[in-house]
């Protein structure tokens, strides 16, 4: 949630700056907006100071890169926003910045170093998922459980470590002291410079490896991955094949986002067009999911593997059974999305021995049109979302509902309504299987119903699923399960958010 909040702040100091082009200068209206931008930059500090970082560190290798990617997104807002409307405040070293007695210098500098130094440690930490035992590489998903090697943790560290390499600043903080440095024991971790070309290396490394996984189906989208045959583990255990041959078909649409975001940096840092044309391709492919060549036909409430009625769509939507993470994904798709169609820069950046590259006028109008050529997906996956909106403006997670209320709409089998169909397994709304296939043989059962009791809380209301699909039923589909939550309304803060950033505001 901290990410959205940052993205979101981004776009509001972007769209103030694009405004002063075509209106007059108005300091009051200039402080107003300065006001706003540090009420709700205040909400990530105090996020920052309440995180969990010591419980997260004990987390799957996915919840750490997470924190990697949502400090990073931090320091950029901070960078952008005293690049654009803080004139002498000074570029450069994270903690030359912190530093600097400046009445100008923008308070929010001082935080650089703390965000830095958490990314960096959690970055470390995630960093000994990567594993080449099994499957010839590859991310770990959760060191607690049998090994799995999935899409979204493979996704986050190819985005974490690129944008490591081209947003780090450097950290000099040495805690914690427990950590072991080899040359000097006494003096904790040693410092990390930025740009640093293992971050780069650990990119490549990585996607490469995923574009050969064989992690797709058919639809060109990310399935969540494979487990590996006749696994046992244990002191005397088995690591079976070796091989990810065991295929869990379950699409989720963040694990079409994430990497959009990864590609783009790629981008920039090897100046390789291959990384846009997959970007390009992987979203083509999820229109085309989303049921968006059937729209408005006969054929509209069939399921097209991502959505119906060219409306994107999570399985548990339409259920009513997302979990809390759940209804967070197509909120982190949108996220990447805009990440990866922001204009291409045209003026790469040099400091010292780190270059990022710069597009030249063909590869921008190819990336800007092809972005541009999604802006009637755009708009009709935000009306569908603004149409979810209750009384008080919260937005639901089913989208593809068309709007509030059903009594307007046929959704009965004969209409042709379909449920997603079973591919996988659902563990991130209906938790982790407790089998040998995703458990350790040494781990008791006990010891984790009430992991998944914690980690994927659904509270979903009794209901007759006939009479909620019938029509003439006036009920909200978006009442069911967790209901409308701050997850939810970060999806629809992040579509609207891509619509703007991608279409709107170019024009």
């Amino acid at each position: 949630m901290g990410t959205q909040v940052s993205a979101t702040l981004a776009a509001m100091t972007e769209t103030w700056k694009s405004c002063t082009k075509f209106h007059p200068h108005d300091a009051i209206q200039d402080q107003e907006r300065e006001n706003t931008i540090n009420l709700y930059f205040t909400q990530i500090t105090s996020f920052y100071f309440g995180e969990n970082s010591f419980g997260l560190r004990t987390q799957a290798y996915d919840d750490m890169l997470w924190v990697v990617l949502g400090w990073l997104e931090g320091i950029k807002f901070i960078n952008l926003h005293s690049d654009l409307h803080h004139a002498s405040t000074h570029s450069g070293d994270a903690n030359i910045k912190a530093s600097v007695s400046n009445s100008s210098l923008w308070y929010a500098h001082q935080f650089i170093p703390q965000f830095a130094h958490r990314a960096r440690l959690f970055y470390d930490l995630a960093s000994r998922g990567w594993d080449t035992s099994l499957c010839g590489g590859g991310m770990v998903w959760n060191p607690h459980l049998a090994p799995y090697k999935n899409a979204i943790t493979n996704q986050l560290y190819i985005s974490a470590s690129i944008s490591m390499y081209l947003y780090f600043p450097g950290d000099n903080n040495a805690s914690p002291f427990s950590f072991k440095n080899p040359v000097r024991p006494e003096t904790g971790m040693p410092p990390a410079k930025a740009h640093d070309p293992q971050h780069l290396e650990n990119a490549v490394e990585a996607y490469q490896w995923l574009k050969t996984s064989g992690m797709k189906n058919w639809r060109g989208l990310y399935i969540d991955g494979f487990h590996i045959s006749g696994w046992r583990g244990g002191k005397n255990g088995s690591i079976g094949t070796g091989r990810c041959d065991v295929r869990d078909g379950q699409v989720y649409t963040y694990n079409q986002g994430v990497i959009l975001s990864g590609l783009r940096g790629l981008w920039e840092a090897t100046g390789s067009k291959i990384y846009l044309e997959d970007g390009h391709r992987l979203i083509r492919n999820v229109i085309a999911a989303t049921g968006w060549n059937t729209r408005g036909t006969r054929w509209r409430w069939q399921w097209s593997g991502l959505g119906r009625n060219g409306v994107i769509e999570e399985a548990c939507d339409s259920l009513g059974s997302c979990s809390q993470n759940g209804h967070t994904f197509k909120g982190i798709f949108f996220h990447h999305f805009t990440l990866f169609c922001k204009p291409l820069p045209q003026t790469g950046r040099s400091e010292g021995g780190f270059e990022t590259f710069a597009a030249d006028e063909e590869l921008f109008t190819w990336h800007h049109m092809n972005c541009e050529k999604y802006g009637r997906w755009l708009r009709h996956n935000a009306r569908a979302a603004y149409m979810t909106r209750n009384e008080e403006g919260e937005f639901g997670t089913w989208w593809g509902i068309g709007s509030k209320h059903l009594e307007q709409y046929d959704m009965t089998k004969e209409s042709g309504f379909e449920l997603p169909p079973h591919e996988g397994t659902d563990y991130r709304n209906e938790g982790v299987p407790v089998d040998e296939i995703w458990r350790r043989p040494e781990d008791q059962i006990w010891q984790f119903q009430k992991l998944d009791d914690d980690e994927y809380p659904i509270a979903v209301e009794e209901h007759s699923e006939e009479k909620d699909m019938s029509r003439g039923t006036r009920w909200d589909p978006n009442d069911r399960g967790r209901g409308r939550t701050v997850e939810t309304q970060s999806g629809g803060l992040a579509i609207l958010r891509a619509l703007w950033m991608v279409i709107d505001m170019e024009k």
